[in-house]
């Protein structure tokens, strides 16, 4: 697919006239990124609720290796690993086959359809009324997030090289908000069914984004975006530099399937780092958390739960905001700290050791300044040092990283439950 209008080598894109084009792609982007992930954290933020409220019993296991009388097992049949597996699965499939044919489908068909699975997910979870009917709500959310990034992502090609930044905060900003809403609504006790239909205002926001706040570049014009034309995106960047990041999609439409799979060995020092970091920290999330509580406490079992994944996602936030002002550059460093921090988890939900929330809360914080990090920092050094004809190609392989952490950490983190609750 040519990414080119037909005309604008003839007609070469004028400078803009102000910085107000890159402040509304700024902003576009962080609300993307913000809308992209909103629906995914509100499921997992969700997890106990799903799986409480279609018939599972939940149960209660007393520990045997502490004399503290306040710190409880409790247990679910399904852990919500199944709900992180149904929450990624289809993100694994989408990003593993997605790049090397999906230059041919249109930006703004890719973005309609993100919209409509970020919407049907919402709707199915809030009026579904057995589990496999809410998983199913899951998936859509899955399918809506693992195509809202790939393509995303790839969309910064024909950006300023901040958008990268702005997509990775504002996927920071959904973790916060998205947890932080859900948490706050349940608390005032708004039913689970109307939290989650409140949330339809996000596909609202993100088309608002994409089709009136975004200004296109010269380069996604015709088939992607209706023919429109529009100025240079980046004040004092020159027409050269967008007529060589525009030129990516019709580069890797003349590469074969194997040519392509030759790109991916050199993506390799990039997504291995991200993949064990999101594999240590989601392994913590589903398989750790809902064993890490307390009783007798202002905060019940489930509040304590949804409560811990706004502290996670208040330091994933922080640190995928911070990308373009404390970049990292040593990305196996993110790995080791966060393997500590589950080997710290696994212990306290074995021996019941430490004696505060509190200490827990500041733990997972810090976990999430890693996971943050980790993909901020991997895809700004992906958009530097990628050479431009590879980039969008690379960026949508990129993102495949963190989801087959997330994935193996479902499939663990099951059995990791089973174990627990069994043993403990």
């Amino acid at each position: 697919m040519n990414f080119i209008d037909s005309d604008s080598e003839e007609n070469p894109p004028r400078l803009p006239p102000s910085k107000w084009t890159l402040r509304r792609n700024l902003v576009g982007f962080w609300l993307f990124g913000l809308c992209n992930n909103y629906p995914y954290v509100i499921m997992l933020s969700a997890a106990m609720t799903i799986l409480h409220d279609n018939g599972l019993p939940s149960g209660d296991v007393q520990t045997n290796t502490s004399s503290n009388s306040s710190r409880h097992l409790h247990c679910n049949p399904i852990g919500t690993g199944a709900v992180l597996l149904a929450d990624i699965l289809p993100v694994i499939i989408i990003k593993a086959t997605a790049p090397f044919f999906i230059h041919r489908v249109q930006y703004n068909v890719r973005v309609a359809l993100v919209i409509l699975f970020g919407a049907a997910s919402f709707l199915t979870v809030a009026f579904s009324l057995e589990v496999w009917l809410s998983l199913l709500g899951v998936v859509f959310a899955s399918v809506s997030g693992g195509l809202g990034e790939l393509t995303f992502l790839q969309l910064t090609t024909f950006y300023d090289v901040h958008t990268v930044s702005a997509f990775a905060s504002g996927t920071g900003g959904a973790g916060l908000f998205g947890a932080l809403s859900y948490a706050g609504l349940r608390t005032a006790k708004v039913s689970p069914r109307n939290s989650i239909l409140i949330m339809l205002v996000i596909p609202v926001a993100m088309a608002i984004a994409f089709y009136i706040i975004l200004v296109k570049p010269p380069q996604l014009g015709g088939h992607c975006f209706g023919g429109r034309e529009y100025s240079l995106l980046a004040p004092g960047q020159e027409s050269s530099s967008y007529q060589e990041s525009g030129k990516t999609g019709a580069a890797m439409s003349r590469y074969t399937f194997k040519e392509k799979l030759f790109l991916i060995k050199p993506l390799l020092k990039y997504m291995v780092p991200l993949t064990l970091v999101y594999f240590a920290e989601y392994l913590i999330n589903q398989g750790l958390y809902e064993l890490v509580n307390f009783e007798d406490i202002w905060l019940t079992n489930d509040e304590q739960y949804e409560w811990y994944q706004m502290d996670y996602q208040l330091g994933v936030f922080i640190s995928r905001s911070s990308g373009s002002v404390l970049p990292i550059n040593r990305l196996w460093i993110l790995p080791i700290l966060q393997f500590v921090n589950l080997g710290v988890f696994t212990s306290d939900a074995i021996l019941r050791y430490m004696p505060s929330i509190w200490i827990v809360l500041m733990l997972i914080f810090w976990e999430g300044l890693l996971g943050g990090a980790a993909y901020v920092n991997t895809f700004r050094k992906i958009r530097e040092e990628i050479p431009a004809d590879h980039r969008e190609f690379s960026l949508g392989v990129a993102s495949l990283g963190d989801a087959l952490g997330i994935a193996v950490a479902g499939m663990v983190s099951i059995p990791l439950h089973v174990v627990l609750c069994d043993n403990v």
